[in-house]
């Protein structure tokens, strides 16, 4: 059992990591066909679409990103 909760963790802290490394990157407007963009696109997309449709954009600015880091931090403490 503790190895399921210390997966789950590391998995919550390797999502936070390549959410935070999608939105730089997105700030710097490399070109989509960026390998490194595609396969940050592929892992934080199924978290981040579901999200998208419950969180409204506020202007040009999309803060689902940051709901998802709270959230997956929040997970990762609760198993603590």
């Amino acid at each position: 059992m503790a190895f399921l909760i210390d997966f789950i963790r590391l998995l919550c802290e390797a999502l936070t990591l390549a959410i935070i490394f999608r939105a730089i990157l997105s700030w710097f407007s490399p070109s989509p066909t960026n390998m490194l963009v595609v396969i940050l696109n592929k892992v934080t997309e199924p978290l981040l679409a579901p999200l998208r449709r419950i969180i409204p954009r506020a202007g040009m600015f999309d803060f689902t990103p940051l709901v998802a880091i709270i959230l997956l931090q929040l997970i990762a403490s609760f198993l603590r």
